[in-house]
């Protein structure tokens, strides 16, 4: 069986910059035995809902994710087993029916706004990230992302973070700073934070006598 894979959530804000942040760390690790799961993947199959209903759907409260297959597939991973992982479509609101194949690996990053949400999951963590970005930042980010990859109007962007994003935040992703045990500001431009992250894996791993 051999040891127990590490595994390190990195939660924050959208926008926060948790996914340079998880980036980072990951290249830090290339060449190791190294994976992500993001919890993005993991919204519900909505394929029984009418497509009007679907449109409805708030991505950025807890109940949009499918927790129980997710950590369900932590723990095969955690026993060293593949999972088939979810894909989400986005145009349809729903999952597809694509899947891919993910071989285990020694070091698991789990990334997501909300994965310190759930006690489960934050239960199969060995360490937890919470990337802390100003409100300001993170709206601007946002902004342009889904002006220039998404195709998205400014004023559609602004109604959604208005409306559900910044509210959401306030009411689930903020409060599960709490839980974590390191907190970065300013996402993937803290180098400082994330070297400190990257030696403090190494440190775990060789404990774990996997590097």
């Amino acid at each position: 069986m051999g040891r127990k894979p590490v595994v390190i959530g990195v939660a924050g804000g959208s926008g926060s910059g948790k996914t340079s942040v998880t980036k980072a760390i990951f290249e830090s690790f290339k060449g190791h035995s190294i994976l992500m799961i993001e919890q993005d993947y993991y919204y519900k199959d909505q394929s029984n809902l009418p497509f009007e209903e679907r449109l409805k759907t708030n991505y950025d409260h807890p109940l949009a994710f499918d927790n129980d297959l997710l950590i369900d597939h932590l723990k095969m991973l955690l026993n060293k087993e593949p999972i088939e992982k979810p894909v989400y479509d986005y145009a349809l609101h729903t999952r597809s029916k694509e899947v891919i194949h993910v071989e285990p690996k020694d070091v698991i990053i789990l990334e997501g706004i909300l994965i310190l949400e759930d006690e489960r999951l934050r239960n199969l963590m060995d360490i937890k990230l919470f990337v802390d970005t100003d409100a300001d930042i993170r709206i601007l980010r946002r902004l342009q992302r889904d002006i220039e990859e998404r195709g998205r109007t400014v004023e559609s962007v602004i109604g959604q973070y208005v409306n559900v994003v910044r509210p959401m935040h306030n009411q689930f992703v903020e409060p599960t700073k709490r839980y974590a045990d390191v907190i970065i500001p300013e996402g993937g431009h803290n180098y400082v934070a994330i070297d400190l992250m990257v030696t403090k894996i190494q440190t775990i791993l060789e404990q774990k006598s996997i590097l």
